[in-house]
């Protein structure tokens, strides 16, 4: 008889719960290519009032992504009951026992204790919003992703050309596509201050998945492409003044196992 695949082989099955009033159309592509390096998106829905024309642009996406559209239409005025919608299928998702994690896509912390009661049944849980999500619902995911790293560049559209003076030659002119955000100054005294905590009192290296891990426990937003970089052994390679970066033997997979150092403490 086969024996059954271990567990950490197994792919996550993962439920993604989009808030389309708190979450722009445009990462779309990003969004679900970011979900695919955690798991399979099993369940696809997105919450809204179709009734109204804001959601215009998330309702040309839908049948592309296979995203299943649930209506929500608002009793009174100033409330939303999308989120309350939101929240009661993510109970009932929580409790077929389907599933590995969550991945909730909304900038909105009304949000927040729904990711800390999914973290408590042991789910893992993805945030993805916009810079501007309050830190406590970035601080209630196990990891949190910026949309603004997801969205997609637009394509410029074609300029038919014009004989005219500067300033309608100007007027003429299609507005420049929002490209990705400017990346941040990278937290080099909090990477470090992570590697002393970490490292052996023996030994100042620290593999690279451990540093990883436990920057991502102290701060769910910490992604490398913030800061200008694919990669945390990119950003690492970057600072070779503060970080020194060592490939040792073979991993697992056939390649190097890479550890890292702080320079600043380096024995």
């Amino acid at each position: 008889m086969a024996s059954k695949p271990s567990s950490s082989r197994q792919q996550k099955h993962l439920a993604v719960l989009i808030d389309a009033d708190n979450a722009p159309a445009a990462i779309v592509e990003g969004l679900f290519e970011e979900i695919a390096k955690y798991g399979i998106a099993s369940v696809k829905r997105i919450y809204g009032d179709w009734t109204k024309p804001n959601l215009g642009k998330w309702k040309q996406v839908l049948l592309d992504h296979s995203i299943q559209p649930m209506q929500q239409f608002a009793y009174t005025s100033g409330k939303n009951a999308t989120d309350s919608a939101l929240i009661i299928d993510a109970m009932d998702l929580l409790y077929t026992r389907r599933f590995d994690g969550f991945c909730l896509v909304s900038s909105d912390s009304d949000f927040t204790r729904l990711a800390a009661r999914l973290r408590e049944e042991g789910l893992t849980v993805y945030g993805f919003g916009e810079e501007k999500t309050p830190k406590p619902f970035v601080s209630a995911c196990d990891k949190f992703i910026y949309t603004e790293i997801l969205r997609a560049v637009a394509p410029e559209a074609p300029v038919e050309p014009v004989v005219n003076d500067g300033k309608a030659a100007a007027a003429n002119e299609p507005a420049k596509p929002a490209g990705k955000p400017r990346p941040q100054k990278v937290p080099l005294d909090f990477i470090a201050q992570v590697l002393d905590d970490i490292a052996d009192d023996d030994d100042d290296w620290v593999q690279l998945g451990v540093l990883g891990q436990n920057i991502g426990k102290l701060r769910p937003a910490f992604d490398p492409r913030l800061y200008g970089f694919k990669k945390l052994s990119d950003l690492i390679k970057g600072y070779p003044k503060r970080f020194e970066l060592q490939a040792r033997g073979s991993s697992a997979s056939g390649g190097k196992d890479l550890y890292v150092r702080s320079l600043s403490t380096a024995k």
